[in-house]
């Protein structure tokens, strides 16, 4: 019989692969790369990300690690922004490419595209960018004088999830908050052979597992995974949760100990400790998961207490707010608030903290 893990385990044992149980002393190449990706729809939240993994990180480290392009950013998981390994992504884009196609035919782009081959849109701003990069104004511009009455800022989204692309390293740098719309687009190089669906399973259980087939579904956008699974089956071990979800691991991966204290974590949006499974209970309660993804895709950032998320954050002017879900005990407020400060001064000298009372 399967041995049944509990929540509380599952919960400690994602905290440390996160790197979130105590912050580690790796490069930060390695830490995104075992990370798979971390989440970059807007340029600062990587930055965030990596702080509350990395011990002695700072604003000023990604820079040079986008420059000379040993970290990128560009359209990964489930269609969306992540900082990535400049030579690990290529290799993913190849993996996720059926996900990719597939949002490109949405209905957001259906007025721009109707009646118009994708896989000519997509060659056309290869050819584009075959020449340097461009930013991506530009490259709807380009592509809209192709193809005359045309959206040329959707053609430009279509021809990002078609083409292989990455951001330039000054608009994903640290920088003012939100989407930055001068973002500039380059090729990115070819892959060195494709990546099997089996080995990106043993990357996502090495950051995220134990986890079922519907979680590594859900975090990659990928469908129709189970056979790589079943494939994998003789050489993992193979667990259950208290809801009988079975559960994959790799063979010689540590569980937690369930009672291991943990310290408080600040997370950025759509951090993708809330997105890695289809079951987000391990770190989220199901009451509590409309305040923190309301709906229109958004992901709040986030703090945890006790390994759980219990409230969300803003950034407000030069003041960092914080929102717990509910009062928190004194000695809780203190640990929240010293974290909150820490966090304060890895954002500027200027910026205070503000706790409301929940």
């Amino acid at each position: 019989m399967d041995d049944v893990l509990s929540l509380r385990t599952l919960n400690r044992t994602l905290l440390e692969r996160q790197f979130l149980t105590e912050r580690t002393g790796r490069p930060v190449p390695e830490v995104v790369e075992r990370l798979v990706a971390l989440q970059g729809q807007e340029p600062n939240w990587p930055h965030l990300g990596l702080w509350a993994r990395v011990a002695g990180f700072r604003r000023a480290d990604l820079g040079p690690l986008l420059a000379d392009g040993r970290l990128v950013r560009s359209l990964s998981l489930r269609g969306t922004q992540h900082l990535s390994g400049g030579a690990d992504l290529p290799q993913w884009r190849t993996l996720l490419r059926p996900v990719l196609e597939r949002l490109s035919r949405a209905r957001h782009f259906a007025v721009a595209t109707e009646g118009l081959d994708p896989d000519g849109i997509a060659l056309a701003a290869r050819e584009l960018l075959a020449e340097g990069p461009l930013p991506r104004r530009a490259l709807g511009q380009a592509l809209a004088r192709r193809r005359p009455g045309r959206d040329g800022r959707l053609l430009a989204g279509v021809a990002e999830l078609r083409v292989p692309m990455v951001h330039g390293p000054e608009t994903s740098a640290w920088g003012s908050w939100g989407t930055r719309p001068n973002v500039t687009l380059a090729l990115t190089g070819e892959p060195a052979g494709e990546l099997p669906v089996a080995a990106a399973v043993l990357r996502y259980l090495a950051a995220f597992g134990p986890a079922g087939v519907r979680d590594f579904q859900s975090w990659s956008g990928l469908t129709r995974t189970r056979a790589a699974f079943e494939a994998l089956r003789p050489g993992l071990r193979v667990y259950r949760d208290e809801r009988g979800t079975e559960l994959f691991d790799l063979p010689d991966a540590p569980l937690a100990d369930p009672e291991r204290p943990v310290p408080v974590r600040f997370l950025p949006a759509y951090d993708n400790l809330l997105l890695g499974h289809a079951d987000r209970t391990r770190v989220v309660a199901d009451v509590h998961r409309p305040l923190v993804m309301p709906g229109r895709a958004l992901v709040r950032p986030t703090f945890l207490l006790d390994g759980s998320v219990a409230g969300t954050w803003a950034v407000a002017g030069e003041e960092l707010r914080i929102s717990p879900f509910a009062p928190l005990p004194a000695a809780r407020a203190r640990a929240v608030t010293a974290e909150a400060e820490r966090l304060a001064a890895f954002l500027g000298p200027e910026w205070r903290v503000a706790l409301a009372a929940g």
